[in-house]
C-alpha cells in the first residue's frame, strides 16, 4: 500500500462560549482505495500566525506522496525535519504532525481491519474518566455563569471539573466556594491550571489562598520552560504537579530537573500519537505517571486520545478530552460518546480509529482559511466569546 495523494479542509465550528475554532481535516488517499482521516486540531492557539493550507499541502504531498504508511517512524522523523519542535506548547507544526500521524494509523488500522489502539499495543481499559472545563475567571460576575455550567453538566454524568485559575484570584476562591456549598463532594476539582501564566512564587500564593478547597493536583504554575522554578514550586506543595509535555528536550529537562509528578501528554502538543506512547513510555520508565491532555479536539481528535489512552499503564488520574461536549457540531456521522464521566473508546470491531466522515456537515462549517481577523489575545487565549474581558 502506497500513499498516492493528500486533501486538507478547513473547518470552523462554534463552542458553546461562542468562540470559533478552526481544524484541518486530513485524507491520506491510497493506491488500494483505502482512506486514511486525521484531524489537525484547533489552531486558534496563539501565537497568532497561521498556516497557508495551499502551501501545506503542497507541502504535505511532498513528503506523503509514495511512501508506505505503515513506515510510522520514518515518516515521522521526516515530519520533525520538516516541521521541527519550537519548545513551546502553541507551536503550529505539532498540529500539523499530529494529523499526519493519526491519518497514518487509521489508514493501517483499516488494511489490517484491527482498531488503533490494537496497533498501539491493545486494550488495557474500554473507557477513560475526563473532566470537564471550567474556564479562567476573567469578571466576578462569570462565577455565577460556571456554577451553571457546572450544573448542567453535572446532570449529563460529568462531576469531575477541571477549573483554569490565576487572573481574578477572587473569583476563583468564589467559584471554589460556590461550589463547596452546594455540591459538597458530590463534585471533584481534579485540577487548577494557571497555564503558564504565573511565575511560580505567585503561583505559590495562590495555591496557599485556594488550598482550603479540595482540588486533586495543579498545572503549569511556572513560567514556561522554567523547569528549575517549577521543582521549587513541586518541593512546596503537598498536591502532585503537573505540566504539558510539548517537546522531548523540554521531556528531558523536566526529568532532569525532577520538576513534576504527572506528564500531560496530548498527540495535538507532541506531535502525534507516535508521539505520545513515547513520552507515556518514558514516564513510566521514571516511574511517574500520565494524563490525557487536550486542546479541545473535534471527535477525530478525541478518538484518538481515546485509543491512545486505552493502551498506556500509567494512566493514573483523570484526563481532559472532551471537545466533542464544548463544540456545538462535529464532522462525523457517529461522534465519540460519554457516559456518566467517561469517553468511551470507539468499538474495537471498527477498523482504524472507527469514525465515518459526515460530509454534510463538513459543508456546513467548512471555512476558507484559518486567519484570526480581529479576535483578541484573551479569546485566543481562553477561546471565550467576545464578551468576556
Amino acid at each position: 500500500m502506497k500513499i498516492n495523494d493528500v486533501r486538507l479542509t478547513i473547518v470552523g465550528i462554534p463552542r458553546e462560549t461562542g468562540f470559533v475554532s478552526k481544524h484541518i481535516i486530513i485524507e491520506l488517499f491510497s493506491d488500494v482505495g483505502i482512506t486514511g482521516v486525521g484531524e489537525m486540531s484547533d489552531f486558534s492557539h496563539l501565537p497568532r500566525y497561521a498556516v497557508a493550507v495551499e502551501d501545506l499541502t503542497l507541502s504535505l504531498k511532498t513528503i506523503l506522496i509514495g511512501k508506505d504508511p505503515f513506515d510510522l517512524t520514518l515518516i515521522n522523523r521526516e515530519l520533525v525535519e520538516n516541521f521541527p519542535e519550537m519548545q513551546n506548547l502553541y507551536e503550529k507544526g505539532s498540529i500539523i504532525r499530529n494529523g499526519v500521524d493519526t491519518a497514518l494509523y487509521d489508514m493501517c488500522g483499516k488494511f489490517l481491519n484491527v482498531s488503533v489502539s490494537d496497533l498501539l499495543g491493545g486494550r488495557m481499559r474500554d473507557k477513560i474518566k475526563v473532566c470537564y472545563p471550567i474556564f479562567r475567571h476573567r469578571l466576578m460576575e462569570e462565577v455565577e455563569d460556571n456554577l451553571a455550567i457546572v450544573r448542567k453538566r453535572y446532570e449529563e454524568g460529568f462531576d469531575v471539573f477541571h477549573l483554569y485559575v490565576g487572573k481574578n484570584v477572587d473569583a476563583d476562591e468564589a467559584f471554589l466556594h460556590g461550589i463547596k456549598q452546594e455540591f459538597g463532594s458530590k463534585i471533584k476539582i481534579k485540577s487548577i491550571d494557571f497555564s503558564n501564566l504565573l511565575d511560580w512564587k505567585k503561583a505559590l500564593q495562590v495555591v496557599d489562598r485556594l488550598a482550603k478547597y479540595d482540588f486533586e493536583l495543579i498545572e503549569s504554575p511556572t513560567d514556561r520552560n522554567d523547569f528549575e522554578g517549577l521543582h521549587h514550586f513541586r518541593m512546596r506543595v503537598k498536591h502532585p504537579v503537573s505540566e504539558h509535555v510539548w517537546s522531548f528536550k523540554q521531556l528531558y529537562d523536566m526529568i532532569k530537573f525532577d520538576s513534576l509528578d504527572i506528564f500531560n501528554i496530548s498527540p495535538i502538543f507532541i506531535g502525534g500519537l507516535t508521539g505520545a506512547k513515547k513520552a507515556a513510555a518514558v514516564a513510566a520508565v521514571c516511574g511517574k505517571s500520565c494524563l490525557l491532555g487536550t486542546t479541545q479536539e473535534l471527535s477525530i481528535g478525541t478518538a484518538a486520545m481515546a485509543h491512545l489512552g486505552g493502551t498506556l499503564e500509567n494512566l493514573d488520574y483523570t484526563s481532559d478530552p472532551t471537545g466533542p461536549k464544548l463544540y456545538v457540531g462535529d464532522i462525523v456521522k457517529e461522534p465519540v460518546k460519554y457516559e456518566n464521566g467517561y469517553l468511551i473508546l470507539p468499538d474495537r470491531k471498527r477498523a482504524g480509529l472507527g469514525l465515518e466522515l459526515d460530509w454534510v456537515e463538513i459543508e456546513k462549517y467548512r471555512v476558507p482559511d484559518l486567519s484570526w481577523e480581529n479576535v483578541s489575545v484573551h479569546q485566543l487565549q481562553d477561546r471565550t466569546a467576545d464578551g468576556r474581558k
